[in-house]
């Protein structure tokens, strides 16, 4: 597991990249800074083989700058790493959030949004296979 700021990485047993993050000050603004520093941890712990990101946004608060999001969405190695992504959030304003980036940004990646963990579980392992 690699921490950052207010964010948590790992590797499942199924071989799923989690992302975990826990911001519940609603003017926090994600930097391409920090960004960076999520990127290289999660081409540390991918190592090279790509899989699905579960991303959990629950209880989470706050949004991005453009540079952050565009280099979440275009580095390179993430493109290639990323098989799909599943978003699990429990309040509008980050499902909101999340479909903009996606419509902005990210218009490549299979993406869903779920309301359950398990749920998005299982479609980032059916994702994978």
């Amino acid at each position: 597991m690699v921490k950052v700021g207010h964010a948590k990485f790992w590797i499942d047993e199924q071989q799923v990249l989690n992302c975990q993050f826990n911001n519940s000050n609603l003017d926090n603004k994600l930097e391409a800074s920090f960004a960076k520093l999520y990127i290289e941890a999660i081409e540390t712990l991918c190592d090279n083989i790509a899989r699905p990101f579960l991303i959990d946004l629950r209880d989470s608060q706050g949004t991005f700058s453009s540079q952050a999001a565009n280099l979440l969405a275009k580095t390179p190695s993430l493109v290639k790493l990323r098989i799909s992504e599943a978003y699990v959030v429990n309040s509008i304003n980050i499902k909101l959030l999340i479909t903009s980036y996606k419509r902005l940004y990210d218009t490549v990646t299979p993406f869903e949004i779920f309301n359950d963990l398990n749920t998005a579980k299982e479609y980032s392992i059916l994702m994978k296979n």
